[in-house]
């Protein structure tokens, strides 16, 4: 059928040679703005120095996904005091710091999240408050601040008990067969189950179905990979991957999920026109506020943004949750001198009632100052990173350009030996008001600090103080010496082979 076109000759014979040279001139230039890169970020770190780097993999090498990681990055502070760089890659350079008075420097600013690691998560989060910046973020930020009013948060407390009770209810077996079990997953569970209740008034039965928990537990897992496999940070790389269709088919089951939230809700409320209204027939939630939400000019979130802020609080509000609850029960397991004297009073406290309310918050003070010193060593967020968008120059008169990334390590500062004695030992003494006022208030930000802080860390202190409190109520933890969890950044931090514990019954009345 082509023997009319027999003698047809290309017009163009050498096209396919200049496409290939307009190829070869991409790639030096891409090739020489990389190179140009990493010659400006050795130059920038030139006043830090640091651990010996490899030429083409950085310092990535140095890390075996063992569980020993984070204690080398603690063990690099010790020999580099206050800041060091690390490389990921050939042209990829954070300055980690790790001493509160570097951190009060960048964590005063409004500097935006680093546009590296945080690129990878926008897909799934959208440009929330977690990754926004500018004028977006300053105005997100304020259109939800009333959301975590305490007139809002009070009513949640109940709403955190009763998904807590599910969970320990689920527990019964293990208490009657004394055999080690993990935490994380049920907890987790449990978390989901809760901010769902409590920030968008939905009843799931997620803590027996985790579709959607499964699927941020494939995302978290998939991000780290992306981030830590430099082939993977190219977007069209990563996109053609195994580990990008993964990607995306858990983004879809994630955002399936949110719209779904989101579509009742909007179902509702267009019979339910004015906030008043609403707040008679039930509490006024996180939810309620986005979708009502208005600026000076009476402008609204649009639905793009109402879905990214609906995705953030979702993950930030059960995963960081769930590591912080699963670390504090691990801790009271292995101290049970601290578990007893938090269990007593814990039951003078709540004197027989089966949940806790908001006035009993206050009421466990011992038992909170062991929540922060869990927190401490096992912050659930062990980093963060900026993106510096002017000269910032630190205490000691060291400075770094625009452009450069800084990664501030919560875990390292939280183990600084010369910010804490023993800082290996759990010590909730550390936590009296009196020790307190001794050390900075930088030495201790589980929850950052600054005016970028976590706009939920209320919420999620009053959920630990409650979940804590009524497991303690009910069972006696007992560490599992066979069981030492190897904990791993995974955006949250985890345990790669999960955290154990054995439980057994208490008896309420004697509370021993």
């Amino acid at each position: 059928m082509f023997s009319s076109f027999g003698g047809f000759q290309p017009r163009f014979p050498h096209m396919h040679h200049l496409l290939a040279v307009l190829c070869l001139v991409a790639v030096v230039y891409k090739l020489t703005i990389l190179l140009r890169k990493r010659r400006d970020a050795f130059r920038h770190m030139e006043p830090f120095p640091g651990p010996p780097a490899h030429w083409l993999f950085g310092h990535v090498l140095e890390f075996k996904q063992d569980g020993e990681d984070l204690y080398k990055v603690v063990k690099w502070g010790q020999k580099y005091p206050y800041a060091f760089p690390m490389w990921f890659g050939p042209f990829v350079c954070f300055l980690n710091i790790h001493h509160p008075d570097y951190v009060k420097t960048i964590l005063a600013s409004t500097e935006p999240k680093d546009n590296f690691a945080y690129r990878f998560i926008e897909s799934w989060i959208g440009e929330g408050l977690l990754v926004s910046k500018g004028q977006k973020w300053f105005r997100h930020r304020r259109l939800l601040t009333p959301g975590f009013h305490y007139d809002v948060l009070k009513p949640y407390v109940k709403l955190m008990s009763d998904s807590a009770n599910t969970m320990l209810a689920k527990w019964e077996r293990y208490a009657k067969t004394g055999e080690s079990f993990e935490l994380f997953e049920h907890v987790s569970l449990m978390t989901l189950d809760s901010i769902l209740k409590c920030a968008f008034s939905y009843n799931s039965n997620c803590q027996t179905e985790g579709l959607v928990h499964s699927s941020v537990y494939e995302l978290s897992n998939l991000i780290n990979l992306r981030f830590r496999t430099f082939p993977y940070h190219n977007d069209l790389i990563f996109y053609f991957s195994p580990h990008g269709f993964r990607y995306r088919k858990a983004c879809k089951v994630a955002h399936n999920h949110t719209a779904e939230v989101v579509r009742k809700r909007k179902e509702a409320l267009k019979q339910e026109k004015e906030p008043g209204y609403i707040q008679t027939k039930r509490n006024l939630d996180f939810l309620d506020i986005l979708l009502c939400a208005r600026d000076e000019n009476q402008q609204g979130l649009s639905d793009e943004d109402i879905r990214a802020e609906v995705d953030t609080f979702m993950f930030e509000g059960h995963d960081t949750t769930a590591s912080g609850i699963s670390f504090i029960l691990y801790c009271l397991a292995c101290h049970p001198e601290h578990q007893k004297k938090c269990r007593d009073e814990i039951m003078q406290t709540l004197e027989g009632k089966d949940s806790m309310e908001w006035d009993d918050l206050s009421k466990i003070p011992y038992t909170t100052m062991c929540i922060k010193e869990s927190l401490r060593l096992y912050p659930p967020v062990p980093g963060i990173s900026r993106h510096v968008t002017k000269p910032l120059t630190f205490f000691d008169g060291r400075t770094i350009p625009a452009g450069c990334n800084v990664g501030t390590s919560i875990f390292g500062i939280h183990r600084n030996p010369t910010i804490w004695e023993n800082p290996d030992v759990f010590d909730p003494l550390r936590f009296l008001p009196e020790n307190v006022s001794m050390r900075s208030p930088h030495a201790f930000v589980p929850f950052a600090a600054g005016p970028r802080n976590c706009i939920g860390q209320n919420f999620a202190m009053n959920e630990m103080k409650a979940v804590v409190a009524l497991t303690l109520k009910r069972y006696q933890l007992i560490e599992d010496p066979d069981w030492k969890p190897k904990i791993i950044p995974r955006l949250v931090l985890r345990s790669l082979n999960g955290i154990h514990i054995k439980i057994k019954p208490k008896n309420c009345r004697s509370g021993k």
